[in-house]
């Protein structure tokens, strides 16, 4: 499979490295205005920026390219890209986080959630901590993880911090505290091949689908 990689910086780069891996090759790469967008690719894998996203999209839907989306922080504008996308018939996989582990992470979180909705004794948090370099606080896979806590039924406020520092590649922390005990649940990166490797997967698995999916879709078959 061709994939054209859209944003080349630590993410796009270790895509490439670990693409043989999958069975992919790199076709082309697209980064800051250089890269050539009429290179024949199979699907476009886009760790760009959200600023950047609009108009790579655009390109997506000119050209009917499946697109493996890992850029966060473009939220605002998911409804207008997935109204393009099904005008389209485009397939897009959009996700915070490709890790699977996370994505199993998020299952457990629910659970969790689901288990402490109705114990008003206890309040809820999330905590998360990134590389000094990271744009957007708090993370996409934070926002995530409260929206799952949401969608299970814990209907109490969710205190939402985050750390910006050094080369952390992501730690997030789901935090129940009751007047005598305090239940944790943490995810911890050790560092980004754990992404790079589920968007390869989702990248695989986009290709000759149309509609829009999570990465939770793609490891559910």
């Amino acid at each position: 499979m061709k994939l054209l990689l859209v944003g080349y910086g630590k993410m796009g780069r270790l895509i490439e490295e670990l693409a043989p891996a999958h069975g992919c090759e790199i076709a082309g790469r697209i980064d800051v205005g250089t890269g050539d967008w009429t290179v024949p690719a199979d699907v476009a894998v886009d760790f760009s920026t959200a600023d950047a996203l609009q108009a790579n999209f655009a390109r997506y839907v000119e050209r009917k390219l499946p697109a493996v989306i890992g850029t966060t922080g473009w939220s605002i504008h998911e409804a207008a890209l997935r109204a393009q996308a099904e005008r389209a018939g485009l397939g897009v996989v959009a996700a915070a986080n490709f890790s699977i582990g996370v994505n199993l992470f998020q299952l457990i979180v629910a659970e969790a959630a689901r288990l402490l909705q109705a114990r008003d004794e206890y309040g809820a948090w999330i905590h998360e901590a990134h590389h000094a370099t990271k744009r957007d606080a708090p993370s996409g896979t934070a926002l995530v993880l409260r929206d799952t806590m949401v969608g299970a039924s814990y209907g109490r406020p969710i205190d939402m911090s985050s750390t910006r520092a050094g080369v952390i590649p992501g730690i997030h922390t789901i935090g129940f505290d009751g007047p005598s005990d305090t239940i944790e649940l943490t995810h911890t990166a050790r560092d980004r091949r754990g992404f790079a490797a589920g968007a390869l997967v989702a990248a695989k698995w986009i290709h000759g689908r149309s509609g829009w999916y999570t990465m939770a879709d793609v490891l559910h078959g």
